[in-house]
């Protein structure tokens, strides 16, 4: 079973380093528990002071107070390592952190696909992005961990969410919300590309029903990775609405301020946020 390791960062005054250190064990719990034995993926998830005290071989998230929503989730470097950007905007932002861990672990680098029966019946087998927690992200398909009461943490589907027919008794989603393959939930989206003329499509459920159609602005090439040109593309009024409605009720919280560092960690910590600023330029420029 390969071993990934994840070091949760806060880069904002309203995540506390205990208050990190305590979601990152939850988390911790969750990829053990819950996400191993079913994707066969083993975790190792610490939080760290700063980008200088990660070790090593950790890819991090990092939250932070301001990231254009195209710009959030998860990214590769330079060196094509992956890091992910979370925007701590409201209370449950544990509940996102899970989210791109949780996607970091299975797809790191944003561009697993697998073959399956498409949810537009007329397009037959297809090829779709395994991002397992998009169908079922919304915060009401939350759930626990035992001993981290509070914390909430993201539903994720099982390998049998692409399963060609419904069998009973079988597990697609980890809290059992998904109850049939390939259905998506209130508040969640599903993304394929269709093999014949590569074009990207999309089950969302943002309204009061489920919607399947062709984000706009897609033409057909993928920029960084699958994950992100749909991110960038896909959902973007959805997710602008939702940073809209959380913006509320959000109050700072101190922190710790963070060690320095030996030389080389500061000099891949560098690197790294030079990344980031030219990921979130970029975006401001779209």
């Amino acid at each position: 079973m390969v071993t990934r390791n994840v070091a949760l960062i806060s880069e904002t005054t309203q995540v506390s380093f205990s208050q990190l250190s305590r979601v990152a064990a939850a988390i911790q719990k969750q990829a053990t528990d819950d996400l191993a034995p079913l994707w066969s993926v083993s975790a190792s998830v610490h939080a760290f002071n700063s980008l200088e005290d990660k070790p090593l071989g950790f890819w991090p998230v990092l939250l932070r107070d301001n990231i254009p929503y195209q710009a959030e989730g998860i990214h590769l470097d330079k060196n094509k390592r992956p890091y992910a950007l979370v925007m701590v905007d409201n209370d449950e932002w544990s509940l996102t952190v899970s989210h791109e861990t949780l996607e970091m672990l299975v797809d790191p680098y944003g561009n697993r696909l697998t073959v399956g029966q498409s949810p537009k019946n007329t397009q037959g087998n297809v090829e779709f992005l395994v991002e397992v927690c998009d169908p079922c992200e919304d915060s009401s398909f939350a759930y626990e961990v035992n001993g981290f009461t509070g914390i909430k943490l993201s539903d994720f589907y099982t390998p049998h969410y692409f399963d060609p027919t419904t069998t009973p008794g079988t597990r697609y989603s980890v809290t059992g919300a998904i109850t049939q393959p390939r259905q998506v939930l209130k508040g969640g989206y599903l993304s394929w590309f269709l093999p014949s003329d590569n074009s990207l499509w999309q089950e969302t459920y943002f309204g009061t029903s489920p919607e399947i159609g062709q984000p706009t602005g897609f033409k057909g090439v993928v920029k960084e990775t699958i994950r992100t040109t749909v991110d960038s593309l896909a959902h973007a009024d959805h997710r602008m609405s939702q940073h809209a409605a959380r913006k509320a009720g959000t109050g700072a919280k101190a922190m710790a301020a963070a060690a320095a560092g030996d030389g080389s960690a500061r000099n891949i910590a560098k690197s790294l946020h030079d990344d980031i600023e030219k990921v979130i330029a970029e975006t401001k420029q779209k």
